[in-house]
């Protein structure tokens, strides 16, 4: 049952509907339209037509809700609106039923809500204001529901609701509104739900949208601004339901739900988690890589001295949480890559920020909740990246580093509490950061070595004194970057052979030597994201790439299902102990179902290796539009078809969707489908076309906008084959790449050279 609605009532027919299909509906059809940045509801009943248009504001705390009716009827029509809302201004409901006061204010016709325990966080004003003049209300649930139910509430059908001022034990609040509307007439009603900390604040608002005039407007302006920010890029495919998500769902989805909320409907904390956020921006880099660099350097303010983070906290407590997971903190060095890679800008590694305190963990102690306050000490984001590095160098004995309290997958608790629990994806991650940043070191090393450095050079005089400096540090950084390499080295070789397990990688190594993702398991065969990281990683051995793949192909894939299993056989009854994995449904969530953020790791993975045909098939796939093009296929999917779900069902119930809206998924769905499938790949000043798409595909188009430039691009498959660029022209103009250079190097066949600063560029790539 929702806990917010709409009700009107005929009062000539005494007729009483909802004017959502939820929780009183009539015979009569709904509609419903979800857009960027809007939700519209349209129905009709008893001859007035209804149009709810809801958004949120872009500098308002606030819902807006414009209701518009139309009387279609030759004769005039009297009715009742009532806005009924179950607020809960705490953690939940338990917490504040009973300590909320509510408050009427005749001469600015606008209710508030305060919680009055002493709890400082429970402080905000919640309020609800209208355009129209509010005839009465209630906080009462006795008053308004009687002895009826929120389908059928006694109250809407009063001459008018009880004033009850304080909200009881089962508070609610409940505002009735009457109009009339001659023959033919139309009428907008604004009702606003919203809070603020600051009184003079929540009046000026609520005053703000009192008027018609300015929420129509404001209602256009947000959804000019979502229209806005998701246009950066525009594609058009052979495939119309990866169009429709490429271009702009998943990242509104990531946007919303992930950056601005950090909640959904299946979870609703509002924290911020170090490896949840960082990878987000891995989409969002598109829109603006903005939003990345200020999470690396938000993020790098939640790391410890001694190089581990905190798993997740809340900004508005500085209270979080310090874990042994052992895959957080590398996902800085990982994304702080990423952005240089992007932007070209390797400015990022110079900026200095705190850290956070605290105790260290004890023996036998994986996690401890607390408030760990910034520390006076600050580095650059370089050395930040290098602590978190150093500290995940910790191996056990099958040369693989040490997967603690869990890696990516949380559900693997117990793997390692022990502290001998060892992870092969870990492995595969952890090699993939040493290799890339282990070129920063090399590159970077000489002028970003620490404060002593640049103090020295900023105040010696001598030259010769500065040039031998200078070279230290080269020397210092260069040892840095052969110790990466060497542990590279051994780390691939442990991969290939202790890893190994005949036709696929193993996924990790337990503390009672269980080994899991092993062909001789009841249980946990195999496993999703070991294989698909060997090859993202370039780590696994050339042979053994393919032949993992093919593996996740034949056991992980349900095609019937339409899912991507993140592993099989689920755990259920053998002796094996990962963790609290094994107490979900076997088939549900991380246990044999998909997980949606490691079945994109296997799309990625197949478009690496040059399987553009089964990229894109598996792309499909799992593309929700795929989960409901037919009724019977929604009535088995069961959630929104135009977000990505963190999970879809296997087992008993295969082919149903999970949690929605708040999975990271949403972000590598996006990478996935415009860098690995059709090729976009930006790098500083460069655009380079490395396309994997199905050899049947004719021709697809990009349109980018590159800072104030926009480029057209279109890829021809020519030859059929689909494999590589073969020449590139631009605006009628044959590109000769042998022509232009870019730090010291000549440009490849299948790179252009961009600019920001303005123009419409017509590119044709040729396949």
């Amino acid at each position: 049952m929702p806990s917010e609605a709409i009700y009107l009532e005929d009062m000539d027919t005494k007729k009483v509907w909802s004017v959502t299909v939820n929780p009183a509906p009539d015979n009569n059809d709904y509609y419903i339209t979800y857009g960027f940045g809007y939700s519209n509801y349209k129905h009709t009943s008893n001859g007035v037509l209804q149009e709810l248009k809801v958004f949120v504001p872009q500098k308002e705390n606030c819902k807006v809700q414009i209701l518009h009716l139309e009387n279609e009827l030759a004769k005039k029509k009297n009715l009742k609106i009532v806005y009924y809302l179950k607020p809960v201004l705490d953690e939940d409901e338990i917490k504040s039923n009973g300590y909320i006061e509510l408050k009427y204010n005749n001469c600015t016709n606008v209710i508030t809500l305060q919680n009055q325990t002493k709890n400082a966080q429970n402080r905000v004003t919640a309020y609800i204001a209208c355009s129209e003049k509010i005839a009465s209300y209630t906080g009462s649930k006795m008053s308004f529901i009687g002895r009826g139910t929120i389908k059928n509430p006694e109250g809407i059908r009063k001459l008018e609701l009880d004033r009850e001022n304080t909200l009881g034990k089962d508070g609610i609040v409940a505002i009735e509104l009457k109009i009339s509307l001659e023959a033919f007439e139309r009428k907008d009603i604004v009702i606003t739900l919203g809070a603020d900390e600051n009184a003079l604040n929540l009046q000026d608002v609520a005053y703000k949208y009192a008027n018609v005039n300015n929420t129509v407007s404001e209602y256009e302006n947000t959804k000019r601004y979502w229209r806005e920010l998701l246009g950066n890029i525009k594609v058009e495919t052979p495939v119309e339901s990866m169009n429709i998500m490429l271009n702009g769902w998943l990242l509104y989805q990531t946007l919303c739900s992930r950056m601005f909320a950090r909640s959904g409907y299946y979870q609703s904390g509002g924290a911020y988690g170090f490896r949840d956020q960082l990878q987000d921006c891995i989409g969002l880099k598109y829109i603006s890589p903005d939003f990345l660099r200020k999470q690396i350097i938000r993020h790098s303010e939640h790391q410890f001295i001694e190089g581990d983070v905190e798993h997740w906290w809340h900004e508005e407590t500085g209270r979080g949480i310090r874990t042994r997971f052992s895959d957080d903190l590398l996902w800085l060095p990982y994304m702080v890559v990423e952005y240089i890679k992007f932007t070209g800008d390797a400015s990022i590694l110079e900026e200095e920020t705190s850290y956070v305190k605290g105790n260290i963990l004890e023996d036998g102690i994986d996690e401890r909740y607390d408030l760990y306050l910034p520390t006076q000490e600050k580095e650059s984001i370089y050395k930040h990246c290098i602590r978190a590095i150093e500290k995940s160098l910790n191996f056990g004995e099958n040369g693989l580093p040490k997967i603690g309290s869990g890696d990516w997958n949380d559900g693997f608790n117990t793997v390692g509490n022990k502290g001998r629990g060892e992870s092969v994806w870990l492995g595969f991650f952890q090699y993939k950061v040493l290799q890339e940043f282990s070129k920063i070191c090399e590159k970077y090393g000489d002028r970003l070595n620490g404060t002593e450095t640049m103090e020295t050079e900023k105040n010696s005089e001598n030259a010769e004194d500065i040039a031998n400096r200078k070279e230290m540090n080269k020397q210092i950084e260069s040892m840095r970057a052969e110790k990466y390499r060497k542990i590279m080295e051994d780390l691939r070789k442990a991969l290939n052979t202790n890893a190994w397990d005949g036709r696929w990688y193993r996924r990790a190594f337990m503390d009672d030597g269980n080994v899991l993702g092993s062909i001789q398991n009841e249980e946990c065969r195999i496993d999703s994201i070991a294989q698909s990281w060997a090859t993202i990683s370039g780590a696994g051995d050339n042979d053994k790439k393919y032949i993992s793949m093919e593996s996740l192909e034949n056991h992980l894939i349900d095609k019937e299902a339409g899912i991507i299993k993140l592993l099989d056989p689920p755990f259920e009854k053998s002796k094996l102990e990962p963790g609290y994995i094994k107490a979900y449904i076997p088939g549900t969530r991380e246990n044999g179902g998909q997980y949606t953020h490691g079945a994109i790791w296997a799309i990625i993975a197949e478009a690496i290796l040059g399987f553009g045909e089964k990229g894109v098939e598996y792309f499909r796939m799992i593309n929700p539009i795929e989960h409901a093009r037919t009724k019977d296929e929604a009535k088995k999917y069961r959630v929104e078809p135009y977000v990505m779900p963190a999970d879809i069902y296997g087992g008993e119930l295969a082919g149903r969707g999970g949690w929605t809206w708040y999975t990271g998924s949403s972000s590598w769905m996006y990478e996935a489908g415009i860098r690995y499938i059709l090729g976009l790949n930006i790098e500083g000043k460069v655009l380079r076309m490395k396309p994997h798409i199905p050899n049947n595909w004719k021709e697809y188009s990009i349109r980018y906008k590159c800072g104030n430039s926009i480029y057209n691009i279109k890829v021809i498959n020519r030859s059929g084959n689909a494999k590589e660029v073969e020449e590139i022209w631009m605006d009628g103009k044959k590109i000769s790449q042998e022509e232009i250079y870019i730090d010291n190097r000549r440009l490849e066949k299948d790179e252009i050279l961009l600019n920001e600063n303005g123009g419409v560029y017509n590119v044709e790539v040729i396949l």
